[in-house]
């Protein structure tokens, strides 16, 4: 459903340690291409010496970039089978753990020994979960959370549900469910007298099909791409653009959340641009949000943020340290 991103290649530094990530981010350091060759043997063919002498892929070559996300998946996560539909969304797997390891960050400031909390009672809901499935993948094998991802898309919801039963360390830590109504988020999902600690989000970045292509391109001509219309990280529509762009969508869910405030904990969403951050404060006032959290993330020279609010006060949030 929702979702962005793309993955680039950085020049060779003095450091071997990527710049930005969270400290816990397996994916800080540069990639070990032989270990991952190792674990995935069919990266291979795919790498080559880049012009700075370092060992790299084409990331204008999309099957390079599927292959690469196989290798990660396999050799940090145990995923022996990773695929998704052609062109959808091949998400980079580094920014996106970032975001698992700040919302684990988040759920343990609120346990009363500031540990974070392990195990299958943790409950993420995972709005726009996608094809590629990588948010429970991640959040299950390297917290043991279990997960519910959702998606306005048949094909992505069928294509994360395959990823799930050919993977056994996956098996009864994700369901996956349909949303019926591009018009909403949570309704239609929750149960009655369902709860989750979080929710998380990768909203559609941009405003229209026509401003979505256009940002391809961009991205196309960066990367050296010649066909205009070809994409190295994929995407369908609902996962690129919706009415109104970010800034609508997560408006949309602030106002839906009020609806179903004591049946998440924390509500967070990923904010790609910082100028929607004034309005989206707007509004989480507007709905009387107990608390609103900013947590900044970077990778490399891309800038980010996540942006939590919680209707519950922190006596109603603290929680026992985690037992399985």
């Amino acid at each position: 459903m929702h979702g962005k991103g793309k993955q680039k290649e950085q020049k060779s530094t003095n450091s071997n340690e990527k710049s930005g990530l969270h400290p816990r981010n397996p994916h800080r350091f540069r990639y070990d291409f032989k270990a991952l060759i190792t674990s995935c043997p069919d990266l291979q063919k795919f790498v080559s010496f880049n012009k700075f002498g370092d060992e790299s892929i084409d990331f204008a070559n999309p099957e390079a970039v599927k292959m690469l996300n196989q290798a990660i998946l396999k050799h940090f996560y145990q995923i022996s089978f990773w695929d998704i539909p052609r062109n959808y969304l091949c998400p980079p797997i580094p920014g996106r753990a970032d975001y698992i390891h700040y919302i684990a960050d988040l759920l343990a400031d609120d346990t009363t020994n500031k540990q974070i909390p392990m195990g299958k009672k943790v409950k993420v809901l995972d709005i726009g979960t996608g094809a590629n499935c990588v948010y429970p993948i991640i959040g299950s094998q390297a917290y043991g959370w279990s997960f519910v991802g959702t998606d306005i898309d048949p094909i992505a919801i069928k294509s994360a549900q395959n990823i799930g039963t050919h993977n056994s360390v996956l098996v009864d830590k994700i369901e996956y469910r349909l949303q019926a109504s591009s018009k909403q988020i949570f309704t239609g999902i929750l149960k009655p007298n369902e709860s989750f600690d979080v929710s998380i989000c990768n909203p559609p970045f941009h405003a229209s099909a026509e401003e979505a292509a256009a940002g391809s391109q961009r991205k196309n001509k960066n990367l050296g791409l010649k066909d205009k219309n070809k994409l190295n990280f994929g995407g369908q529509n609902a996962e690129l653009w919706c009415e109104g762009g970010e800034e609508a969508f997560v408006r949309n869910m602030i106002f839906e959340s009020k609806e179903i405030s004591q049946q998440i904990t924390w509500f967070t969403s990923l904010i790609a641009k910082k100028e929607h951050l004034p309005s989206i404060y707007y509004y989480l006032k507007k709905v009387n949000a107990v608390e609103v959290k900013t947590i900044n993330m970077a990778q490399g020279q891309k800038i980010s943020r996540i942006v939590a609010w919680t209707f519950k006060t922190e006596t109603e949030r603290q929680r026992k340290p985690s037992s399985d």
